[in-house]
């Protein structure tokens, strides 16, 4: 069997993966987009939270209500909670855009080594005038899914350190998010500018 038989077989469903990656790479940038004003909502609580344990009613006329204090904190604390769930939510699509990723490599890498006995080395790394070579699309496969891996397990691990015993801490997770957006903004993107150019009928 000539070694060159198998590569359009692999090159195809690399190509797929990558239209693949490409759809779930929006949907990732758009569950993001959801967080942002989420987060600057619980952000906010926790000041109203602070404000409402700094303040001492006693010194005001609100004095007449002796359980008012409490009463605002526990609907701020439902109102936190509430955000949380929907966060919660976001988190499942970030988890699921991980997965689905994920899931589309490997099915990538299983082809591939079924097929590498028939692959010469020459052919795995020798780009044509239409696409990068097949050792560089994998590679950029593993890049990318491992992208996705590590800011999905930064963001998880952010929102599991919120207490509602550490307000200023919540009231800094805005900024916290967004340092982990700039780790890894357009790295996903750069990849698809770059196939942009090689791939001709991607």
């Amino acid at each position: 069997m000539s070694p060159r038989e198998p590569l359009p077989a692999v090159q195809d469903i690399v190509k797929k993966v990558f239209r693949v990656v490409e759809h779930q790479h929006g949907l990732w940038r758009s569950t993001l987009s959801d967080c942002s004003p989420l987060l600057t909502s619980l952000s906010n609580l926790a000041e109203q939270l602070q404000a409402t344990q700094n303040v001492r009613l006693e010194e005001t006329p609100l004095r007449a209500f002796p359980d008012l204090k409490d009463r605002l904190r526990r609907k701020l604390l439902a109102a936190g909670d509430a955000l949380l769930d929907q966060l919660g939510e976001k988190l499942t699509s970030l988890l699921q855009v991980r997965d689905t990723v994920s899931s589309h490599v490997e099915q990538v890498f299983e082809l591939y080594e079924q097929k590498a006995d028939e692959l010469s080395l020459d052919v795995v790394l020798q780009p044509s005038a239409a696409s990068p070579s097949l050792a560089e699309m994998l590679a950029w496969l593993q890049d990318i899914d491992r992208h996705y891996r590590n800011a999905y397990l930064e963001r998880k691990y952010l929102l599991s350190q919120i207490q509602w015993g550490n307000l200023p801490n919540i009231q800094t997770l805005p900024q916290a998010w967004d340092r982990i957006s700039e780790n890894d903004q357009d790295l996903v993107q750069d990849f698809f500018l770059g196939l942009k150019v090689k791939f001709t009928d991607l």
